[in-house]
């Protein structure tokens, strides 16, 4: 017996994901009329199918496709959780993951939505659930979370088996803490988000510490 989102298997064929260098989201080849790109990262991008809009595919870069049972083993020990997205099933290439409402924080930010206290408590709250499962919470950003009814949505868990803190939590939450109100309710240009993504990934090489690199964008905010 089939599932359900086996109707989608053939369009997923047509379309192929390409990694790029220097931590840049993915290059996407190829069309399916009836799927719609949703989000892309470093490794995958993730479609949701008009048939079936429950779901969620998430189809890894050519070149990264040992994530996909990676990740799957990780969803698995994390269990029912309300604040991780559902995986149901994992296949060659990619990942079918509950379909989840709402806007990450990186399009908050571009469209001046307010992001309330209530999210960075979620995942606090939701770092010490995954610690309690054995696992290591990592690569936490803006676009890996979900504000969905007030409340944070976390979407990528595929860093969660590697070793070592990458900070990435941790100095979103201290931007936030110390410099969000200047920015609460007014939209920020695309532009100067993506600066903001790219001087971050590459900070060790052009800024002595993190200090100095949240001046140097408090600087541009000043403008």
């Amino acid at each position: 017996m089939e599932n359900d989102w086996d109707i989608v298997r053939d369009s997923l064929s047509e379309i192929t994901v390409f990694s790029n260098p220097n931590n840049e989201p993915v290059t996407i080849s190829g069309h399916a009329k009836d799927l719609k790109c949703i989000g892309v990262g470093t490794d995958a991008a993730v479609f949701q199918s008009l048939k079936v809009p429950a779901f969620a595919f998430k189809k890894y870069a050519i070149n990264k496709v040992d994530k996909v049972k990676a990740e799957a083993e990780v969803y698995k020990k994390l269990g029912n959780s309300p604040f991780f997205s559902t995986c149901f099933a994992s296949y060659d290439d990619y990942l079918v993951l509950s379909y989840e409402e709402g806007n990450t924080l990186f399009d908050c930010v571009l469209q001046g939505i307010h992001i309330p206290e209530q999210v960075i408590d979620d995942v606090e709250a939701a770092r010490e659930y995954v610690r309690s499962k054995g696992l290591n919470p990592r690569d936490i950003h803006l676009k890996n979370i979900l504000l969905q009814n007030g409340r944070a949505k976390i979407l990528d868990v595929s860093e969660y088996i590697q070793p070592g803190n990458d900070f990435r939590w941790e100095h979103l939450k201290k931007g936030y803490e110390q410099y969000y109100h200047l920015i609460d309710g007014n939209s920020v240009p695309f532009w100067l988000v993506e600066t903001v993504r790219k001087w971050y990934n590459q900070r060790n090489k052009y800024f002595s510490s993190y200090e100095d690199f949240l001046k140097a964008i408090l600087n541009i905010l000043k403008k």
